[in-house]
């Protein structure tokens, strides 16, 4: 199986809880990938069902430690960090979905302005998958923003979201300014940490309504499938690629080549190109460029 999750909280020591990370995963026979700031932690991590539920144990340890996370610096009376209370996303997979546990420490859990100094605990209101699809059925016309990066949205948005054409989240920010500030925003991402942050971010900026999707995609896809206003697949960071909600899923994606449906992709080749293509089975083994790399490499 396979777990989504992370928390925005105050992190006193984000070097001590990475050493834990570790130290736990490691024990706990998981693979995957942990990032930790001083704002929180967000991390996707795979291994047995057994496994993670011992894992989600110790993190709601973390807040009971009657002497302040013992586990990690036992002479120290202070709490490193409140990790319990987070909504874990659960998927089907594995260990062998990722090819390594990593934990980091960053300066943030997401990077949006690194000029800009907000803050990030003042989210906007969060939307459970029933009110943001309530919200959309009573407000059609209502502007709804993809916080993913381009290769995400080609296999799988929201019908009728302004999907920017960006790589990196970083690269969100110009795109903001093109908004109406007045007008009432919905945001969303693939398990709210983008949105959530970038809720926060948009009300420091002057937008007078911003909503994010509580739960993001995965828990808008559980609860209404594809019977919804979600569209195509979910992209995820791991070997899977994609999550189909049901059957009726469509394949929004469209092969660079031929054209024909997929929701394949891979990067290019080309490691000082390295961009991500959608590329159906087919072309998959013949064409091992984008197209401006196979250009040049005729």
């Amino acid at each position: 199986m396979i777990i989504l999750y992370y928390k925005f909280t105050s992190v006193a020591n984000p070097v001590a809880v990475m050493h834990w990370q570790i130290e736990l995963c490691a024990q706990l026979g998981l693979n995957g990938r942990i990032i930790i700031s001083p704002h929180g932690i967000n991390g996707t991590l795979g291994g047995d069902q057994e496994a993670l539920e011992c894992y989600i144990e110790a993190m709601e340890d973390t807040s009971s430690d009657p002497v302040g996370n013992s586990w990690l610096h036992p002479e120290r009376s202070y709490q490193l960090a409140d990790l319990s209370g987070i909504e874990y996303k659960w998927s089907n997979g594995g260990y062998h979905d990722f090819p390594r546990l990593s934990v980091k420490v960053r300066e943030e859990l997401v990077t949006l302005d690194p000029d800009k100094t907000f803050d990030p605990f003042n989210k906007s209101i969060g939307l459970r998958p029933k009110q943001w699809h309530e919200f959309i059925q009573n407000n059609p016309d209502v502007t709804i923003l993809d916080a993913r990066n381009e290769y995400e949205s080609n296999v799988g948005r929201f019908k009728g979201a302004i999907t920017p054409k960006i790589n990196a989240f970083k690269e969100l920010k110009p795109e903001l300014d093109k908004l109406d500030k007045k007008k009432p925003l919905l945001t969303y991402c693939t398990g709210d940490i983008r949105c959530e942050y970038l809720s926060a971010y948009m009300k420091e900026n002057g937008f007078d309504e911003v909503y994010h999707l509580d739960g993001g995609i995965v828990k808008y896809g559980e609860e209404f499938k594809d019977d919804g206003y979600w569209e195509g697949e979910c992209y995820v960071f791991d070997k899977r690629q994609t999550v189909a909600f049901s059957e009726k899923s469509k394949k929004l994606g469209e092969c660079e080549f031929c054209e024909s449906p997929t929701n394949k992709q891979r990067n290019c080749s080309n490691k000082f190109c390295n961009i991500r293509q959608l590329v159906c089975s087919s072309c998959a083994s013949s064409r091992l460029y984008c197209e401006d790399c196979q250009k040049v490499s005729v």
